[in-house]
């Protein structure tokens, strides 16, 4: 069928998080506003996070038809990327769920998990809970795996993911489409990964939407933020104190766990006390240790030297699952280390640690991932010295560190080589997913330095793509 596209950014523009894209098919010879219309396949469908983890306008209808959307395609596991869809098949969705293997069960995992805490946030707010286990298991129900490089028909487009080097099981998506390409990033990984393999080259791309998360600005490299991690925990050590590590639960704390485990190996740090307070963390490690044909060459080189604990397993390390484990960390002797959930400390066991340790200035707080605008963990970095945590004001005395060589996106620099590795057949970039500030440099340095036509997409705004 001949015919034209057009793709719709209902979320994820201007914002980091809440990712939600629309892409619809239209017969040449009808009206865009016909009811004679072809695929609608939607990318994404996550949360806006900001001060909490569900912000109230995720409950908002959603501004088109659920039930008129065939596919959803999930790039990756994360909450902002997919933490709508039981409220999107609750509205009425019914089509087909499409993402890698990892991504189907982590983010089964995630729904399910997450629900503790936007109940939560619900009923603090006087709110209805934005889904509910039924939600999730209906959504499951609809999900279908896809592997690596397995080309999929959908009707007029062929479809396959390739491995975007963000988390496990992160996917960049290539629509084929009257012989154009469409790719989709999701969100791209900082390769070369402690654990992952390296993010897959695109070309012949002719329809570009990606990410932005740190379009302006640069990470530093792998080998300093490890540095950085063991002076800091070095440190900790010496001055008898606490180090706090506010970690994602997917791959964030599966990489620090390895780093830490290896400097102990190598005798680059002494052995302290590890706690990995985080449920969910925890078993999400257990579904990386599934997935060992996804890391690597280095860290399946590790894995090989150590097949029976593995390397997210050292004798230091003690995982608290039950919550009187995880209130008993206090009891423990300095030093330690604490690796607990949230990321962004908006929710998880991390507030309850920040409340009874940023006071003392022995305490150093580690952030190794991007802080959303207006969550805890942005204040903390921007040098906030008294916060509100669980309603009560703390004087923040403890060092706060930010190292980025962890961050699982790409720098600026990297970003930019990504879309000149594409650069002969691109029509237009579309760059969202960042904050506005991101985005906007991102457009200008692909202007300046590519000559190539880019965007920044505001949300609600719709692009018509020419598919001739």
């Amino acid at each position: 069928m001949s015919a034209k596209l057009k793709l719709t950014f209902y979320g994820g523009a201007g914002s980091v998080t809440g990712a939600n894209f629309l892409l619809e098919e239209f017969p040449v010879t009808a009206p865009q506003s016909s009811s004679e219309v072809g695929l609608k396949i939607l990318f994404d469908c996550g949360l806006v996070q900001g001060s909490r983890v569900c912000e109230s306008d995720n409950a908002e209808k959603f501004p088109y038809d659920p039930a008129s959307i065939d596919y959803l395609i999930v790039s990756h596991a994360h909450l902002d990327h997919i933490g709508r869809i039981p409220k999107l098949v609750r509205d009425g969705f019914k089509g087909r769920i499409l993402s890698t293997p990892p991504t189907k069960e982590i983010s089964e995992l995630m729904l399910i998990d997450s629900m503790g805490i936007l109940g939560k946030e619900a009923k603090a707010a006087g709110e209805e809970p934005l889904y509910n286990e039924e939600d999730v298991s209906r959504s499951i129900a609809l999900w279908d795996e896809v592997s690596y490089h397995k080309e999929t028909v959908l009707e007029n487009f062929k479809l396959k993911f390739l491995d975007a080097g963000h988390i496990l099981g992160s996917a960049l998506t290539e629509l084929i489409y009257n012989g154009k390409k469409i790719v989709y990033t999701g969100d791209l990984g900082n390769s070369p990964s402690v654990l992952l393999k390296d993010t897959e080259i695109v070309s012949d791309v002719h329809y570009l939407i990606m990410e932005s998360v740190y379009g302006d600005r640069n990470h530093e490299s792998h080998n300093n933020s490890r540095d950085m991690l063991e002076n800091v925990i070095e440190d900790t050590v010496r001055s008898n104190g606490v180090l706090l590590i506010p970690a994602f639960s997917i791959e964030k704390t599966q990489e620090i766990i390895f780093e830490i485990n290896k400097m102990m190996q190598e005798s680059r740090i002494p052995l302290v006390r590890v706690f990995l307070d985080s449920p969910l963390a925890i078993k999400v490690t257990d579904i990386y240790k599934k997935y060992k044909s996804y890391f690597n060459e280095s860290a399946m080189r590790e894995y090989s030297f150590h097949p029976d604990e593995g390397i997210f397993a050292f004798p230091q390390l003690i995982r608290t699952l039950k919550t009187e484990e995880s209130i008993s960390i206090k009891n423990y002797s300095n030093p330690k280390i604490i690796i607990a959930g949230s990321g962004m400390s908006n929710g998880g066991r991390i507030l309850h640690h920040e409340k009874n340790y940023l006071s003392d200035k022995r305490t150093t707080l580690l952030l190794s991932g991007y802080q959303s605008a207006n969550t805890l963990g942005r204040l903390l970095a921007e040098g906030a010295k008294k916060v509100r945590i669980m309603g009560e004001e703390v004087n923040v005395r403890g060092r706060i560190i930010s190292i980025t060589g962890y961050s699982g996106h790409k720098g600026s620099d990297d970003l930019l080589d990504f879309v000149a590795r594409t650069a002969d057949n691109v029509e237009r970039i579309f760059v969202a997913l960042g904050e506005p500030r991101s985005s906007t440099f991102l457009v200008q340095r692909i202007r300046d330095n590519l000559a190539l036509d880019a965007v920044a997409p505001s949300r609600g705004e719709s692009f018509e793509l020419e598919m001739q």
